[in-house]
Parts: structure tokens; C-alpha cells; sequence
């Protein structure tokens, strides 16, 4: 696990972007995995900025998402398939025809599942996984819990995720209190993996990721066993970590 440091949002985002760009130029039909919240929203404003620049070419570029709210569909404002829509896919050459997201609406959970692991089987996995980090280490949907999950699944949301969740609603009450989310074998086959945070609300989670025992109740640190992880975080969000 590699740690790049980074001043502050702005910079964590230029970085995570220049990242991500490098994988797009070397192999330019490579499959992105690719996360949304609030972290990454300055990664794919910079990506955006190198394609309007002449830079990135999206064509060829498959992507699978992470996860997707359980009863939302892809038009509704708080999906996750809106979000990349606004934040990256719209603004880009990519064909979406080529971008996945799960389906939030398939009530054969076990099977929608199923099929997203095989569809991103079926694309060669993941040349790069962005992820993001939650204050209580999760990635992805993939709550703390007794056991790292392998599969994609559907998960029952923590309090904490769905108070943290709920200033993007109008009303607690409208927070989804279930995901369909990547499981951690389907993270842990990407090639590369990405995580970037900021913030000193992520500072334990963080460190806790790099350096604490690898243990489902934070399950970002099994990515320790990745051979291939950075991580680019801001000055706040490494504060617990040792400085070298």
C-alpha cells in the first residue's frame, strides 16, 4: 500500500485525477471502477477538464460502479447512476452503453447480483478501482460487520451511513435503508486500486486502513493485501498515520 499525501481537497483531487488520465492514456479501453459520494466529486471535475482540454479520450472506456440504492431508479436524483451521470458521463465521450451501475429496481436481489459479478468478470475486472472511505471504514456498501463478503449483495445500511447519507434527502425518512454494493473479492480482483480521502473526519478510518489489523469491523484494511493500492489523502485525513 502506497500513500501519497496530498495539501488539501483540490490537490488530493488533481492527484487521484492524474491517476486515473494515466490509466485512460496507457490503455484506452481499460474498465474503470468508479465510486461516488462527495469525495470524488473534485476527481471527475478534473478528469472532465482534461477531455475539455484535448487530453482524455473516453471512447473505449468501460466502467462498473461501485454500488447503487436498493428502490431508486436511475433517473431519481439520488441514485447513484444520476450522480455519474451529472458529475462525469455526461460531459464526457463515453458511450454509456458502456457504463454499469447496479440495478437498483431488480428485486431478485440474489440474481441482480449475480449478474453484475459476471458482468464484470466478463469484462476482464476492474484496470482500476476508485474507492472513497467511510468514517467507519467502509467501502463501498460493505459495512463493518463478522465477515469480509465476497460477492456483490444487498446490504442493510448502518445508522451511521444512513445519518450520513440523510443531508442528500429531504427527510431521514427518505434515505433507501438498503445498497446493492461490490463485495470485497470484487474490489480486491481489480488490477490497481485507488482510495482517496480528506477531511479529519476520516483521520481513524484512514489510519485504521493502512495500519491497523486487517479485520472485517473496518473493512477498507483488507486492502493492505492488495498488491497494488494507493492511497491519496489530505494532510487532515492523515493525521493519525506516521508522517514517513
Amino acid at each position: 500500500m502506497r500513500i501519497v499525501r496530498a495539501k488539501n481537497y483540490d490537490d488530493m483531487s488533481r492527484k487521484a485525477a492524474n491517476i486515473i488520465a494515466a490509466q485512460v492514456t496507457l490503455k484506452p479501453d481499460c474498465v474503470l471502477g468508479l465510486a461516488t459520494g462527495s469525495t470524488p466529486i473534485g476527481t471527475y471535475k478534473n478528469l472532465v477538464a482534461a477531455y475539455e482540454a484535448g487530453d482524455l479520450d473516453f471512447s473505449q472506456v468501460k466502467t462498473y460502479n461501485l454500488d447503487e440504492y436498493r428502490g431508486l431508479p436511475g433517473d431519481h436524483d439520488q441514485s447513484y447512476r444520476y450522480f455519474m451521470n451529472v458529475n462525469l458521463f455526461d460531459h464526457v465521450n463515453i458511450d454509456k452503453a458502456n457504463t454499469h451501475v447496479p440495478d437498483g429496481l431488480m428485486e431478485d436481489y440474489e440474481a441482480a447480483c449475480a449478474a453484475y459479478d459476471a458482468a464484470v468478470a466478463a469484462a476482464g475486472h476492474q484496470d482500476l478501482q476508485l474507492l472513497g472511505i467511510g468514517n467507519n471504514g467502509h467501502i463501498g456498501f460493505n459495512e463493518p460487520c463478522d465477515s469480509f463478503i465476497k460477492g456483490t449483495h444487498c446490504v442493510d445500511l448502518t445508522e451511521s451511513t444512513i445519518q450520513a447519507n440523510s443531508r442528500l434527502f429531504d427527510s431521514i425518512d427518505d434515505v433507501p435503508r438498503q445498497a446493492y454494493t461490490m463485495g470485497i473479492g470484487t474490489i480486491m480482483a481489480a488490477k490497481s486500486v485507488l482510495v482517496i480521502a480528506n477531511g479529519d473526519a476520516k483521520a481513524q478510518a484512514v489510519h485504521d486502513m493502512c495500519f491497523g489489523p486487517i479485520v472485517p469491523s473496518c473493512p477498507a484494511s483488507i486492502l493492505q493485501l492488495h498488491p497494488n493500492c494507493v492511497v491519496v489523502a489530505d494532510e487532515a485525513a492523515l493525521a493519525l498515520c506516521p508522517a514517513e
